[in-house]
């Protein structure tokens, strides 16, 4: 059927994967969360925490810039933003 879905991260965490990440990062709005997890469920470093709407975070130094985050959000509250 469908294999396990990461929740923690994996050999990232030893290997600080951020500094790979494309011209994007993401940006949470904090705005319109309604804290469904989405976001952290379909990381594939597992870099979002958060416990409660509008408290998600990204751990920049393991995010690779994917944009799955973005995508996945039902409320549109994740941008992708040019890196500083």
């Amino acid at each position: 059927m469908y294999g396990p879905l990461i929740i923690k991260p994996g050999t990232s965490r030893n290997n600080k994967t951020g500094s790979w990440r494309v011209e994007l990062k993401p940006k949470f709005l904090q705005k319109d969360c309604i804290g469904c997890k989405m976001c952290a469920v379909i990381c594939p470093e597992g870099c979002i925490q958060g416990e409660a709407k509008n408290t998600y975070i990204c751990d920049y130094e393991f995010c690779k810039g994917c944009g799955a985050c973005a995508l996945i959000c039902p409320k549109k509250d994740i941008l992708m933003i040019k890196e500083e």
